[in-house]
């Protein structure tokens, strides 16, 4: 198969978070992508003009661990968004992407687990980015830490428990709810991780209620995911476009 466009990067840092629904939109749109397995003991690869774009999944661990591939991916953010690269990050990405840029990560007030209601963030971003979704959109989560938004960025999305669901600057879009998953992923996660889900409460759901419904749930996630995903894409296939005129 030919591609008219450089690949897109994504960086993995545990083999059952991978791109999910990520990698069916590239496809769709013919754009190739590169898997960084850093769960594989793959180094990231420092130069990024051979890329249209980086994309950061999410993990179990902290950004504030000491871990070397941290540093590194932080310095790959930075240097990408200096230049106006397209920048994604998905729950631990989306903190990368926060600390990168001179935010904070710390522990939520609680830790969301499950299906739970992201609301949009009042303002022009969140006008440009989320125009086409409605105000309360079904979302996944699992987290118990969270950013802040850093020096320049704007929020679009928030949750009643989390106050920082997401935030764009320039081309760049961190999330902390995860809109790349598919229904196997959920059912994984669910049962992999069920020691987790032993208590539920408000923000921790069981794995029943977890995958309860679920064809519903991932349908409605991923009709938010698109419209994310095509925001975020916007520059790189204008650019694919404008080589082809």
């Amino acid at each position: 198969m030919k591609f008219d466009i450089k690949p897109i990067r994504i960086f993995r840092h545990i083999a059952c978070e991978g791109p999910g629904h990520f990698a069916d939109i590239l496809a769709h749109y013919n754009i190739p992508y590169q898997l960084v397995r850093i769960d594989k003991g793959e180094t990231p690869p420092p130069q990024i003009d051979d890329v249209s774009g980086l994309v950061f999944m999410g993990g179990p661990m902290s950004v504030n661990d000491d871990l070397p591939w941290i540093a590194q991916e932080m310095q790959l953010i930075r240097n990408a968004v200096d230049i106006g690269l397209p920048v994604l990050g998905h729950c631990l990405g989306g903190q990368l992407i926060s600390r990168a840029l001179g935010g904070t990560i710390r522990a939520n007030p609680v830790k969301e687990l499950g299906w739970f209601i992201v609301e949009k963030t009042a303002g022009d971003a969140a006008n440009d980015w989320l125009a086409a979704l409605p105000q309360q959109n079904l979302m996944f989560h699992w987290h118990g830490e969270t950013f802040s938004i850093p020096p320049g960025a704007q929020a679009i999305l928030h949750s009643e428990h989390c106050r920082h669901q997401g935030f764009v600057i320039g081309n760049t879009l961190a999330l902390q709810c995860h809109v790349e998953m598919t229904a196997d992923m959920v059912k994984e996660w669910a049962e992999r991780y069920e020691e987790e889900l032993r208590e539920p409460s408000a923000t921790v759901q069981s794995r029943t209620e977890m995958t309860t419904e679920l064809g519903r749930k991932i349908d409605e996630l991923q009709q938010a995911a698109d419209v994310l995903y095509r925001r975020w894409l916007r520059p790189i296939l204008a650019q694919r476009d404008a080589r082809k005129d």
